[in-house]
């Protein structure tokens, strides 16, 4: 199924985001965000490795519109870095070299940046971290990463620093999503 065929709510066609994932993403952490941002009429192109469809750890599975390696950050006015099994989407995203240069281009040009659970490993291999405060999931060596970074770790349900928004698991969703909107530009 082509996710972004679905749409409703009223129309932002001038908004567009984009989500950097691979197989074995977390389901909610990339479907709740995708399907509030499509609510909200914002375009938003689910980015991976290939062009293959990939799977969630609870079964969804999404096919992706574009390459990591064909995104570029001045189409878009959001990044989204979802999380999943710390062997699969994260670990994958974030040794990609030009997923790091998207979220570079994210932080230099002050674009809003929403990322969940082990999404923030890309933030730590790309340098973005230094003297942010931001949240992750609690385990798996993921807060310990952003502290060795220069990050500041926080136990929050979501945490907003200047244009980053983080959150730790699925279940900080409602905030996640809440704080990302708040920070899309006006249509």
């Amino acid at each position: 199924m082509k996710m972004a065929d679905v749409t409703s709510g009223p129309q932002r066609t001038d908004a567009r985001a984009v989500i950097l994932t691979a197989d074995k993403f977390e389901d909610l952490e990339l479907l709740v965000p995708y399907l509030r941002l499509l609510e909200a009429g914002v375009h938003v192109d689910i980015a991976a490795p290939t062009l293959d469809d990939i799977g969630g750890e609870h079964g969804y599975v999404v096919s992706p519109d574009v390459l990591i390696d064909d995104v570029d950050a001045d189409d878009y006015d959001l990044l989204i870095v979802p999380g999943g099994f710390p062997d699969g989407a994260p670990a994958t995203v974030r040794a990609i070299t030009h997923a790091q240069a998207v979220a570079r281009s994210f932080f230099e040009g002050n674009k809003p940046v929403a990322s969940i659970c082990h999404g923030p490993w890309l933030l730590v291999s790309a340098d973005l971290v230094r003297g942010r405060h931001l949240t992750s999931y609690w385990h798996d060596g993921v807060p310990e990463e952003i502290s060795a970074a220069g990050g500041v770790w926080e136990d929050s349900a979501v945490v907003v620093d200047d244009n980053l928004v983080t959150s730790r698991w699925p279940a900080d969703l409602a905030a996640f999503t809440a704080a990302m909107m708040s920070l899309l530009p006006a249509g």
